[in-house]
């Protein structure tokens, strides 16, 4: 990991735009605003921007930034937590003159010049502490920590996920280190209200098991506007299908807007033991190992999905 070349990179350029996948999570976010407020304590010259589409109602994040179309010429593009171009949450980087990459997922698409990859992370808020740890001169301020911190903590369901390391609980300890208020930042997160209390007992209630092994819900439009939830909300509540000693994988499926008359459906996987996230690659997704999302299924390929990781669950038993 050549942390020399993103640092020679940013001297470079005056303009850099932050970006991050779709449908975000706290691990996108923490590490567009982490990056985007580093770089604002550090290099304070620099017109830094932290651009997107796509909200997350997981945490209190910033408003994402706007640019015009001429304004991403000559900008330096710094790509987050996103292992593959299509799944870039905003078109514009492909009008910046220099890409940088920085991600823990597999790297089967190694895009950009500058390619700072760790799959051993458990988040992309790990590499990112560890990397502006390592540049001299450079300091972690108070409100980047925060940011970085949620990512960690939430990509790691609170350091219970399996590649959890001694890595991972030394950066997360360095960050608390800044003075955040990690209570505070656990409110944020886990704290629900009645409603989202309720609509995790609607999950609970109303999941259906594939072959005894896996646990999903398939969330259709009526429903989302029932509980008055957009898609992105409902996924969220994947975690109220884990936990169960049965479960070797469980899953959310929502009802998205479409322009045609075919409904489609994306959807939030997890999983206990078995590698997901390849699966997931065959229908228009990808994550981390045990933690993955699809996009654009049908109610076939979401019963094909659930069929490809029954095949692998059984193949462990």
């Amino acid at each position: 990991m050549n942390i020399n070349e993103f640092v020679n990179s940013i001297h470079k350029h005056q303009k850099i735009a932050i970006f991050r996948h779709v449908h975000p999570d706290c691990d996108a976010f923490g590490s567009q605003f982490g990056c985007k407020q580093w770089l604002i304590d550090n290099f304070k010259d620099k017109d830094i921007r932290a651009v997107g589409i796509e909200r997350t109602d997981q945490g209190i994040w910033p408003d994402l930034d706007t640019a015009e179309d001429e304004w991403y010429q000559g900008a330096l593009a710094i790509i987050l937590d996103t292992a593959n171009l299509e799944r870039i949450d905003d078109s514009n980087y492909t009008k910046c003159e220099e890409i940088i990459k920085i991600d823990h997922h597999p790297n089967r698409e190694p895009y950009g010049d500058v390619i700072l990859v760790d799959e051993s992370a458990a988040a992309t808020c790990e590499i990112l502490t560890g990397i502006f740890k390592s540049i001299k001169e450079s300091s972690i301020s108070t409100q980047a920590a925060s940011y970085l911190y949620k990512g960690i903590l939430t990509d790691t369901l609170c350091y219970k996920t399996s590649n959890t390391t001694a890595k991972t609980l030394e950066e997360g300890a360095y960050l608390a280190t800044t003075g955040i208020n990690i209570p505070e930042i656990n409110r944020e997160l886990f704290d629900i209200s009645l409603k989202e209390f309720e609509f995790k007992g609607y999950i609970q209630s109303n999941f259906k098991l594939f072959n005894e092994h896996i646990a999903y819900i398939i969330i259709d439009q009526k429903t989302l506007n029932l509980w008055s939830l957009t898609a992105s909300q409902a996924r969220n509540y994947v975690s109220s299908l884990g936990n169960v000693k049965e479960f070797e994988a469980w899953c959310i499926f929502t009802q998205r807007d479409s322009k045609d008359k075919t409904v489609y459906y994306d959807g939030s996987l997890r999983s206990k033991h078995v590698t997901i996230n390849d699966i997931a690659e065959k229908y228009h997704g990808g994550g981390h190992k045990n933690a993955s999302g699809v996009k654009d299924l049908t109610l076939d390929s979401i019963s094909s999905l659930l069929s490809e990781i029954d095949t692998r669950i059984n193949q462990i038993k």
